[in-house]
């Protein structure tokens, strides 16, 4: 998409689609950039309302309670910082105190940030620096410590520690762009000197895209599940026809590149995206090169799901996606066949198919620049995704082996654990509410501040919820925040991870719910469900656990009137 493409979606209707509210403050031109994101953000459908500040007003901006920035109620700043600047900055620096310049600068901007997550702003999206040398020293300035080149990498990775620290703070990573496009693509001297642009015209959306990124993660509209084609995909070749021994996997030839793609789908499975096999294939002949070929980087233990047979790829992802019960729009499927993409996409539209490129040498780096996997948060709990869902599958196929859906329940031996928030489990709360959109009676997002705000306040009562059964553990599930309202107590916030409906978890949390406000003296309990697009599955929830109608959409129970729900999961200690 280039910049005249971005200006024309950003003068379109963006009625019906989500949106979010971003402020953007720079210490260089920004009119431009915020076209580009707004034109960017439709054809990657949600509206971007953007709040352009004047120029060079970061530090007023931010300091003033009574700016328009706070005026705006922004869901998220982004601070674009221009190296330029930055550059007439060190040039003004005392030669005996440039070996510090990095430190001064980082002081500064963890003030900003501190400041905006204290008035209210969830979200800070803050560009680092495109790398520009002067070349006084050459080379030689690596060796340098007050070399500009020196003190401006040691600014990116203390910026990148500010990221880690507060968890606000998101990298919109503008050094990665220039590195991809080369600086003389990436910045125009001629545009800078007469315009103060930091950005070549050609830049712009690409910049734009990778803020676009970010705001979709934080709209929690990220994918969750690579589904993969086999033969000409993962390796070269058809097993079929070639056997196991004939397949190009490993280091000769084109081997290589495919094994790259491997490497590359495996580090993903680190992270918490699951894999899933949906090939055209005789089972037993697609599962072999990963039983018996020694160089094979993926294994079936890195896939949740294994679909091999000769129905068609639409029917067997939809069955994927019924099985691992997430949203179908955190699907994304490659295939090198155009046929099987056109396929896929005309029958179900909000999966992600991107156009491979006919050389599997490509694949890579075609797929590394989509951003396809942009996330804003990363715990350990994430790296057992994979065996989790593999369990589910299990759990699954052995319904089918019980006659009656409640025997099924019984013999799964669950286990919960239901206990008030604490620090320990803070990241993965946080995570859990930026994900979850199906299951989500409020849709109520938390940083990780947000969270331990509610459990130091005596005015809310918390609870996180595992789960753990004969085939595994869940780990946790589900979410309750609950706020003090006189002698009664809201339910400001319920959700919970799809993957363990129907298991009497619901019945199991509304249950505790009651107890622990019957235990802190309340007499009543309110709820509200809002509606989104996602949610509908829960819009009757609270009537089904035995609440009363108080309004639309609003429901309260007297403790003293509730009649315990029938589970079949039993309560453990922590």
């Amino acid at each position: 998409m280039n910049f005249l493409e971005c200006k024309k979606n950003s003068k379109k209707s963006t009625e019906g689609m989500p949106g979010i509210r971003l402020a953007i403050l720079g210490n260089c031109a920004t009119q431009l950039l915020a076209t580009a994101i707004k034109g960017v953000a439709y054809s990657d459908g949600f509206a971007a309302e953007v709040l352009d500040t004047d120029y060079d007003q970061i530090l007023a901006q931010i300091m003033d309670p009574d700016s328009e920035l706070y005026g705006f109620y922004a869901d998220a700043v982004l601070i674009v910082p221009c190296v330029e600047r930055l550059y007439d900055a060190f040039c003004d620096t005392p030669a005996n105190e440039r070996a510090e310049f990095a430190h001064t600068q980082i002081a500064q901007t963890r003030e900003y940030c501190k400041t905006l997550v204290s008035r209210g702003i969830r979200h800070i999206l803050l560009c680092n620096y495109a790398e520009a040398d002067d070349r006084i020293f050459g080379n030689y300035a690596n060796c340098v410590r007050s070399s500009f080149i020196f003190q401006l990498r040691y600014l990116n990775i203390l910026l990148m520690e500010t990221a880690q620290e507060n968890k606000a703070v998101h990298i919109v990573d503008v050094s990665y762009v220039q590195n991809r496009m080369g600086r003389d693509r990436f910045y125009d001297p001629k545009l800078y000197y007469v315009a103060k642009m930091p950005f070549s015209m050609e830049a712009l959306p690409e910049v734009a895209k990778e803020i676009s990124h970010i705001l979709l993660a934080i709209q929690s509209r990220m994918k969750k599940c690579v589904v993969v084609d086999l033969d000409n995909t993962l390796w070269g070749g058809v097993v079929g026809d070639d056997g196991t021994e004939g397949i190009e996997i490993g280091e000769l030839g084109r081997g290589r590149a495919y094994a790259s793609l491997q490497k590359w789908l495996k580090e993903l499975t680190g992270r918490g995206i699951l894999l899933a096999v949906c090939s055209k294939n005789d089972e037993d002949k697609a599962k072999d090169p990963f039983l018996h070929h020694p160089e094979m980087v993926l294994r079936m233990e890195d896939f949740a799901m294994f679909v091999a047979n000769w129905e068609d790829k639409a029917g067997n992802i939809q069955k994927i996606r019924d099985t691992l019960n997430l949203g179908m729009d955190s699907f994304v499927f490659l295939d090198d066949n155009p046929f099987e993409r056109n396929l896929v996409k005309s029958m179900i539209p909000e999966i992600s198919v991107p156009e491979l490129p006919e050389d599997p040498a490509e694949y890579v780096s075609f797929l590394q620049e989509t951003g396809l996997f942009e996330t804003i948060s990363f715990n350990e709990e994430d790296r057992k995704r994979t065996e989790q869902y593999r369990a589910e599958a299990q759990r699954v196929s052995t319904i089918s082996k019980y006659a009656d859906y409640d025997d099924y329940l019984k013999d799964l031996e669950m286990e919960a654990v239901a206990e008030a928030f604490d620090e320990f489990h803070v990241p993965r709360i946080a995570q859990l509410s930026q994900r979850s959109n199906q299951f989500n009676l409020r849709t109520v997002r938390f940083t990780e501040e947000d969270v331990r705000k509610r459990m130091e306040d005596p005015e809310y009562i918390t609870r996180y919820f595992t789960l753990r059964d004969r085939f595994g553990d869940h780990g946790l599930i589900s979410i309750v925040t609950m706020k003090r309202e006189e002698d009664a107590y809201f339910v400001e916030n319920w959700l919970m991870s799809c993957r363990v409906l129907k298991r009497g978890m619901e019945a199991f949390i509304v249950n505790e719910m009651i107890d622990a406000v019957k235990e802190a003296g309340g007499k009543e309990l309110k709820a509200e469900y809002i509606p989104t697009p996602k949610n509908a599955m829960v819009a009757k929830i609270y009537e089904t656990m035995g609440f009363k109608e108080n309004g639309e959409n609003r429901y309260r129970i007297a403790v003293d009137e509730f009649k315990k729900q029938k589970t079949r999961i039993r309560k453990r200690e922590s």
